[in-house]
């Protein structure tokens, strides 16, 4: 049958005028799915890095208008318990995980009842602080092939000290040893606090630590830095260069801070979430009050942060085997 020119038209208008509905009800329904108090459980105890990270996005989201998130610790079993918690949650968006680096380590150093890869649903890489190698002000070196030299010359005494054992410090400390074909010593202290006493006392060559850590003291003079662990220089030491730009090899020890959701939670909520989290992320008083604490905005979201995840976990455990690296 063949329609009148005016009646076509008409039709048209019509199927675009339900196109918008439907989109326009596609959008309502991924923006219902997070409008209602979402939990953001930190697995760390209160006022860690992780922590403030967690809190000043739910602010910034409350700020903005967004769903209300209310931060709850769950420490225990070195993040364990807390990020347990959210691998069993309903994977309907209520329920959130902020965490760190450990979070791909302690599963290749003991059995847990979760896998870091398939039990969540990766939203954001929210902010990194920059790793850094420092000796005391007072030590001869002032790069890291001076100290590297050094240990070549002298195998087993140059030492590094870091927290640990099994952090990602030790397994940067144990990449660099062998990307440098030297034999150095890792000393493992139970927190950041014994580390840099011991550096700032000379009681061990260098410290493995994020900037967060020293600054005061790079500031003051009494710690100096040669290198960067990340894959890009620090924002704040533009004439430090990174391991790798020194020629050790693909070398990348970020201590990252993300987001996460329970498996199965639908991507158009994750998608909503991302998006209150970079705009979060963009907000200057937010990027300031993380300056401060030694953080720096990342925002790699979705199959971006789950590929780096994967790489990540992928070095860790190669370097986790070879070096026959133990939980204590």
């Amino acid at each position: 049958m063949k329609f009148p020119r005016r009646y076509l038209g008409f039709l048209a208008v019509l199927t675009a005028a339900a196109a918008i509905c439907v989109l326009g009800a596609a959008n309502h329904w991924a923006a219902a799915q997070i409008a209602r108090t979402i939990r953001i459980i930190v697995p760390y105890a209160p006022g860690g890095t992780a922590d403030i990270v967690a809190r000043l996005m739910a602010d910034q989201a409350g700020r903005s208008g967004g769903p209300t998130m209310v931060v709850e610790n769950r420490p225990g079993a070195g993040g364990a318990v807390g990020t347990e918690t959210v691998a069993r949650a309903a994977p309907d968006g209520a329920t959130l995980l902020v965490v760190s680096t450990p979070f791909l380590i302690d599963p290749l150093l003991r059995k847990l009842n979760y896998d870091p890869l398939k039990s969540f649903a990766p939203i954001c890489n929210l902010v990194s602080a920059p790793t850094l190698i420092v000796v005391n002000s007072a030590s001869p070196y002032r790069t890291l092939a001076e100290l590297l030299d050094d240990a070549h010359a002298k195998p087993g005494q140059v030492t590094m000290a870091s927290i640990g054992p099994g952090s990602s410090f030790q397994l940067g400390f144990e990449m660099l040893e062998r990307a440098a074909k030297v034999d150095m010593s890792f000393v493992p202290y139970p927190g950041n606090a014994l580390a840099l006493n011991a550096v700032l006392g000379q009681q061990v060559t260098s410290m493995f630590a994020t900037l967060s850590n020293v600054s005061e003291y790079l500031k003051a003079g009494k710690l100096r830095a040669l290198a960067v662990g990340n894959r890009a220089r620090a924002e704040p030491l533009p004439g430090v260069p990174t391991i790798a730009e020194s020629n050790y090899g693909d070398f990348d020890i970020d201590a990252w801070f993300g987001a996460f959701a329970p498996a199965g939670t639908p991507q158009s909520t994750i998608n909503e979430v991302e998006r209150l989290f970079t705009a979060s992320l963009q907000d200057s008083t937010v990027k300031e009050k993380l300056s401060i604490q030694g953080l720096f905005p990342t925002v790699t979201c979705g199959n971006d942060f789950a590929i780096y995840l994967r790489k990540q976990n992928d070095a860790y455990s190669r370097i986790i085997s070879q070096a026959n690296i133990k939980a204590e």
